[in-house]
């Protein structure tokens, strides 16, 4: 392959990743004047404090334990997007590197948002190729004893909801997760 070829594949595959995962590869200044950017920074939503957080059991070894923190529940125009960072304790011998997928006892986490109040669940939305918009439970490795976030999209509730309850894999729902507007 010539270098030029390798050149141009390299890049155009740097843009599809970066556009697909939500991440940018301009600098900081992409808001400037001829940097592309429009005047809008991009953020990435829950990156803040801890909303909720808990530590339970896991099924993929002897005395696993995994943190669930709930970092966000935020609505941007018709869409909702969770975000949880995960943490997993695995002691010598177990798996060093899970997948949420391991952790919850070799079953898809099936997150969903619940409406206690208008009797709903809302379910992660999918694109026009039926590809649900969430972190991969499988292929989503997730280093021993170091945190790892997660994201998932769902329609967005009503205004008048301001907390929903968040089921989360086998473990026990969190309630009455703020909704952030």
């Amino acid at each position: 392959m010539r270098p030029l070829q390798r050149t141009t594949i390299l890049t155009a595959t740097a843009l599809l990743v970066g556009g697909l995962t939500g991440c940018s590869i301009l600098g900081d200044d992409a808001s400037a004047p001829g940097g592309g950017g429009g005047g809008a920074k991009a953020s990435v939503d829950g990156a803040g404090k801890t909303i909720v957080k808990g530590t339970f059991p896991s099924p993929i070894a002897a005395g696993a334990t995994v943190d669930i923190a709930i970092m966000g529940l935020k609505v941007r125009a018709k869409l909702a997007t969770l975000t949880v960072q995960l943490t997993p304790h695995v002691p010598p011998g177990g798996e060093q590197n899970p997948n949420p997928y391991g952790l919850n006892g070799g079953n898809g986490l099936g997150t969903s948002l619940l409406d206690p109040v208008n009797l709903k669940r809302y379910v992660v939305v999918k694109d026009s190729g039926s590809t649900e918009l969430q972190s991969n439970d499988i292929f989503t490795h997730i280093a021993n004893n170091q945190p790892a976030s997660l994201t998932y999209t769902f329609a967005a509730p009503p205004e008048n909801v301001k907390v929903l309850d968040v089921q989360y894999g086998a473990w026990p729902t969190f309630r009455n997760v703020p909704v952030e507007r």
